[in-house]
Order: C-alpha cells, then structure tokens, then sequence
C-alpha cells in the first residue's frame, strides 16, 4: 500500500466514523479548527470547561491541547483532562503555541510532557526548539526559524517522550524513532491565514482517532493539510478565499487528489 493509499484510507475512516476530538483551543481559532474537522468527517467539540472535561473525554476518538490561550481557565483544564485521556487510552495531541515567548507558554508544556506522554507534538521550528532546551528564536506565535534548524530537536523529543513529533515550516518534517520524513506541498499563502497551524494540530487528533500508530497518524495528518492547501490555492485570489477554499478542499478530496498532489520525502 502506497502513502498515498495509506492517508486516503484514514481519511475514509474519519468520514465514515466521524470521531468526536475534544480541544482545549484558543479563542481566535475556535470556529476555524471546528470547521475543518466537519469538513473532513469529524465531529470537533471545543471546551475549556474543567467540570465536564472527564466526561467528555470519554466519549472522545482524540483530544488536543493548544497553548493559544494562556487565560487561566484554559491552563487549569489542561492537566486534569490529560490525565483524564491517559485512563481511558484516548491519545493526545500537544500544540505548545508560542513556547519561548513567555514563561507561562513555555513552563506548561513542559510541566505536562514531565506527567504525560504525548501521541503527537505538533509546532512550529522555534516551538519544537524551546521544548528540547534550545533557542528557538521565536517572535510571539511565529516561528523565526526554518523546519530543518529544528530536526535534530524533534528528534531528542521524539526520544524523550514517544509518538511523533512534526516540525512544520515551508516544508514539514514527521520525527519518529530512527529516521524522519519530508512532507512538501501547501501554498506561501498559508502563513497568512491566522490559525491553519492550529488547524494542522486538530487535523492531527482527527487522525489519531482513526490511527494507532502514532508517526502514521501524524503523517497522514501533515500530508492531508498540505494537499488541501495546495488545492485552495489553486482557486484563491488571497488569504481570504484560500481559507474558504481550503474548507472545500477537505470536503471533497478524493483519493486521486492524494495521489496527485502528496509530496512525501523519505
């Protein structure tokens, strides 16, 4: 079975079971991570509340944690719904958004890889940099330096705490034990649309609900997102329409478009 054959087949698994993904998320991307995991055939369910969050876990395919939001409210969820993922075997997916830029995005993530193990950490360059103790050179949420500066971050990740570690960037790099791939595609207008880093981290969970594997997911996860880029772009005049194109994308993708457009480097 070919990679292209292998994401086509998670993704028919997420429209035909429609997982449910908890996301404790950040308030500027609340609306646009849900939408795109509808429209890929997931059922997104956005909260931050700390009395229902056992519940919902239990019910959930996935769960994924953003850093977007540092309000306290959101920070005091985090742990306890972890914890919560981690009795019931649900996988977790870490987005340490803007790790580097204070202490409070840096000190947490790190505070819940030292009692939990993560699925998957997905950020950016200087993010995955921050988590393994070097300079990240962040400037807020953005990233200040290239995918490839953080490899062998990822990698010392990846090591410390399992599962899968992706570096996005122009090009995204899936860590796992032992080697690395190099997902291509997109589009230079991505980076203009606030949140599709957040969206890529969703996608990720939508991903992990349907596959055990944990690079795989990933994987499938990061080459799904690119293609679906690469597609809005092909009809979008700006940002804007790029982000509404890029819904359509995920709806409609078809096998043939995975084979067509999936720019995987091993």
């Amino acid at each position: 079975m070919t990679d292209a054959d292998k994401v086509y087949r998670d993704i028919q698994a997420i429209r035909d079971n429609k997982p449910l993904v908890l996301n404790i998320t950040n308030y500027v991307v609340t609306n646009s991570t849900a939408n795109a995991l509808l429209a890929l055939g997931a059922s997104p369910i956005m909260s931050h509340a700390e009395e229902e969050m056992a519940e919902l876990v239990a019910i959930s395919g996935a769960l994924v944690i953003n850093l977007g939001t540092v309000a306290q409210e959101y920070l005091a969820a985090m742990e306890p719904t972890w914890a919560a993922a981690d009795a019931v075997g649900v996988p977790v997916i870490l987005d340490p958004v803007g790790a580097g830029a204070s202490t409070v995005r840096t000190a947490t993530p790190l505070a819940l890889l030292a009692r939990h193990k993560p699925f998957i950490i997905r950020g950016n360059a200087s993010e995955i940099m921050t988590l393994a103790g070097e300079a990240g050179g962040g400037k807020g949420v953005d990233s200040t330096s290239g995918a490839d500066a953080a490899i062998q971050a990822g990698r010392a990740l990846r090591r410390k705490h399992g599962g899968a570690v992706v570096v996005s960037g122009e090009s995204d790099i899936v860590c796992t034990e032992g080697f690395r791939v190099r997902v291509l595609g997109g589009s230079e207008l991505m980076p203009r649309v606030t949140g599709l880093g957040c969206t890529a981290s969703a996608l990720c969970g939508a991903f992990a609900a349907v596959n055990k594997n944990p690079f795989e997911a990933a994987l499938h996860a990061t080459v799904t997102m690119k293609i679906a880029g690469e597609m809005a772009a092909a009809k979008a005049s700006g940002p804007g329409t790029l982000q509404l194109y890029f819904y359509d994308a995920l709806y409609a993708m078809t096998a043939e478009d995975v084979a067509n457009h999936i720019k995987v480097k091993r």
